[in-house]
């Protein structure tokens, strides 16, 4: 044991283990248990050196029969097969004592093999010990835990591995000569600088602390957590790795999940059609099925039984002895694709997602009966990832598809569609000639900017509260099922995790906080987990709990979905409602002046338009077509008001929306810009048209902290006097119609960044209990209606 480099002497002590023996006797009352601890305790004192310090491993030699006897105590016999344990000296590879698990799995790793840490450098070492000092003697709050792993290689080649937990209730530490007195003030100079080890070593010399007693570490097998965690990566980073390498640590992979080394692994694709089975690309699989074939027909590379049941009902098709299968199969082509290949064992997993499949995974092995319906239940863990990244690969290669599409032949607004092709036409003119041709920019000048949107209230709010709402049930879910485990069997690691979700609940239940997700989740997947993995072996009861707790979350992200879900379909349904509608009554708008017209899904939906002669071929333009836009605007935007809410009818969920109108009287420049693929307003003056847009949903009426859109009504924000007075004429026209209310409110706005000066008018909608509204319908209702009607 070389402690030079660690600001500890180390040294074996049974001490503390003693003292334990002791308390035990002294707080027994059962005789037999009493007369045992005296036999024990008597023996222990025959060797006084042990409860002493012991320096090298080498000094150990002669007291290795009263070890063994004391370690008895602490290692049940009766757990011996099972449990994977140690002791051993602090911060040192010598193992004093070994389960008969863990002796196995040692001498299985084969001659050679040294028992250590992953990722545990010298300095590291040096800093967790500095670390220890200062929480264990000193009694700082620091909190620098984390995870211990390791590897070690099993009987097959496969490499296992093991979370490892470590137990220091045996150890003591003591200040030597040259120890120096840490003071408030040094913790705070270490803690600020955490990575300068030798300032660290300057306030812990090396050996200048005494370390002694014996620790005890338990294993716990994670290779498949592990190996799971390793497909994420893989599956996450696939492009940036080389097609050989690539499918070599994906196999190796699954190799660890099944513990079958010579195990491989295919991926066959679905065309769009799900007519063919095609070949993926060749940087995570090869394809077992299609043997070297680009394609093939579903029904011709399959059984007609095993199409039924793999391509129509998504079951796995288990084939744990191909040949036999082949016999069964009177041959057909896949028993043949496989045996080909010497496949004799298979598993073919259907990557399916809302009932379409997507692809085949295929677990092969060239040996009989290595693969059946028991090992291929470790594929429930899988899979999710894999439909993750086949929908991702399907999306980047439509991207690129569209892409492609974009940069060849951009899809260009009809209403300026004309710009485009005389452009085109003097462009290939060029080329023709043997001159040089470039692709001029296209602007617009002189054209009347249109903006609105219709948005949710307090979306952020909404989205938070959901979440927290989430987080809470599945809390109480696992606290419940920790307070039954606790009248079973308690135990102190139950409680203390049953704190900790306690704790979240009460942070959570008061506010959200932005890491309150990623903290409760780290909690669930790293002390959870594992605990209810152990506890489903506690009895029926808790076992359902725990079922029924599992079957609650979500695959993809471990977490409870539903309110957050609730919420998600909600905002998708509406938005996508409000679009399709507001698409269609763009079709009429256009009759009315051919204009640029463009819209965007957020937490609502936003439009553009711009009219202008400068858009058409058409120079008859007259500022009737602006006036005659505008008031189809606000007619519209009272028509989505309506369409929101009557969405939201047959819906659990319920939400607001509020709206705005952004009157600009000046003419802006807009400019398509080539890089961009979109229009753009054109020059410094006409970006200030851009900078009110962003921020003036935010914006304040002027002396109050409230914001200019409400639920209920319209915004509609301008700047000069005559604007009011134009759109005063429109709101008395729809009051007449009977989409809007009597409630007109008229306000100054504060300042936003960079713009001064701008005033709102504020009406109410009147919602119609009938949607799509008919002219001659007057049955309308105000917003407190309609909330009654909803609810």
């Amino acid at each position: 044991m070389d402690t030079k480099e660690l600001p500890v002497k180390i040294a074996f002590s049974l001490d503390r283990v003693i003292n334990e023996l002791e308390k035990r006797r002294s707080n027994t009352s059962d005789p037999i248990i009493a007369y045992n601890l005296d036999k024990l305790l008597d023996y222990t004192a025959q060797y006084p050196e042990l409860s002493g310090s012991l320096y090298g491993a080498d000094k150990l030699d002669d007291y290795r029969q009263p070890i063994n006897i004391v370690m008895e105590s602490l290692f049940p016999p009766a757990l011996s097969h099972n449990e994977i344990k140690m002791a051993s000296i602090p911060f040192d590879n010598t193992l004093l004592y070994k389960s008969s698990r863990f002796e196995e799995i040692i001498a299985n790793a084969g001659p050679g093999f040294e028992f250590g840490f992953n990722d545990f450098e010298e300095e590291s070492k040096y800093m967790l010990v500095c670390m220890i000092i200062l929480t264990s003697y000193y009694k700082y709050n620091l909190d620098f835990a984390k995870p211990l792993y390791t590897h070690i290689p099993a009987k097959n080649g496969l490499m296992r591995h093991y979370r490892v937990a470590i137990n220091a209730d045996f150890v003591s530490l003591e200040p030597e000569e040259g120890a120096v007195e840490i003071t408030p003030e040094i913790v705070s100079t270490l803690i600020r600088n955490v990575r300068d080890v030798t300032l660290w070593k300057t306030y812990f010399p090396p050996e200048s602390w005494l370390l002694k007693g014996v620790i005890l570490m338990n294993l716990t097998d994670v290779s498949i957590d592990d190996a799971i965690s390793e497909l994420k990566s893989t599956l996450l980073f696939t492009s940036n790795l080389n097609a050989d390498k690539a499918y070599s640590k994906f196999e190796n992979i699954f190799r660890s999940i099944f513990n079958i080394p010579d195990l491989h692994v295919g991926l066959t694709e679905l065309s769009d059609n799900s007519a063919l089975f095609v070949k993926m690309d060749k940087k995570l699989a090869r394809s077992y099925m299609l043997d070297g074939e680009d394609a093939k027909k579903c029904r011709q590379a399959l059984c007609p039984g095993t199409y039924e049941s793999l391509v129509r009902e998504k079951n796995y098709i288990v084939i744990p002895d191909v040949e036999q299968y082949a016999k069964d199969t009177d041959y057909d082509l896949l028993s043949e694709n496989l045996l080909n290949q010497d496949v004799k064992s298979c598993i073919l997993a259907p990557i399916a997602k809302n009932g379409h499949l997507l692809a085949i995974l295929e677990i092969v092995s060239p040996n009989k009966n290595d693969l059946d319906g028991i090992k291929a239940m470790r594929l429930d863990d899988v899979l999710p990832y894999l439909v993750s990244t086949i929908e991702r690969k399907q999306f980047l290669t439509q991207n690129r598809i569209k892409a492609v599409i974009q940069s060849e032949c951009t899809s260009i607004h009809p209403s300026v569609l004309w710009v485009f092709e005389r452009e085109a036409k003097r462009f290939i003119a060029a080329q023709d000639a043997g001159q040089f041709a470039a692709f001029k920019d296209i602007a617009f000048k002189d054209v009347y900017p249109l903006y609105g949107q219709i948005d949710i209230v307090g979306s952020s709010e909404e989205r938070n509260s959901a979440i927290q709402k989430d987080l809470l049930v599945q809390l109480k879910m696992v606290s419940a099922i920790l307070d039954s485990a606790l009248e079973k069997t308690p135990m102190t690691i139950y409680e203390q995790v049953n704190y900790r979700i306690g704790k979240f609940e009460a942070e959570i239940e008061e506010g959200l906080m932005a890491s309150s997700e990623s903290e409760v989740f780290r909690l669930l997947q790293e002390e959870v987990t594992p605990i209810f993995d152990h506890l489903k072996t506690f009895g029926t009861e808790i076992k359902n709990a725990i079922h029924n707790y599992e079957s609650a979350l979500h695959k993809d992200t471990g977490l409870i979905y539903n309110n957050r879900k609730n919420y998600d379909d909600t905002v998708m349904h509406i938005n996508q409602k409000l679009a399709n509608f507001l698409d269609q009554k763009q079709l009429a708008a256009q009759k009315i002046f051919p204009h640029y017209f463009e819209r965007y899904k957020t937490d609502g939906v936003d439009h553009n338009m711009y009219i202008g002669a400068s858009l058409t071929e058409r120079k008859d333009f007259d500022k009737v077509y602006l006036y005659n836009l505008r008031l189809w605007q606000l007619c519209t935007m009272c028509e989505m008001e309506n369409h929101f809410y009557h969405e939201q009818e047959n819906m659990d969920k319920q939400l607001n929306a509020a709206s705005l109108i952004l009157v600009f009287s000046t003419t802006l420049a807009i400019r398509y810009r080539m890089d961009e693929k979109r229009f753009d307003v054109d020059g410094t003056y006409n970006a200030r048209y851009e900078i009110i847009k962003k921020r003036i949903d935010k914006a304040l009426i002027k002396g109050s902290n409230e914001r200019i859109t409400q639920k209920g009504k319209i915004a509609i924000i301008y700047s000069e006097e005559k604007d009011r007075l134009e759109y005063d004429r429109y709101i008395k026209y729809l009051q007449h119609k009977g989409y809007l209310g009597e409630e007109v409110e008229y306000y100054n706005m504060e300042d936003v960044q960079g713009v001064t000066g701008l005033k709102a008018i504020r009406v109410n909608v009147r919602y119609s209990k009938k949607f799509p509204r008919k002219e001659e319908d007057a049955d309308m209702i105000t917003y407190s209606d309609l909330m009654e009607v909803l609810d």
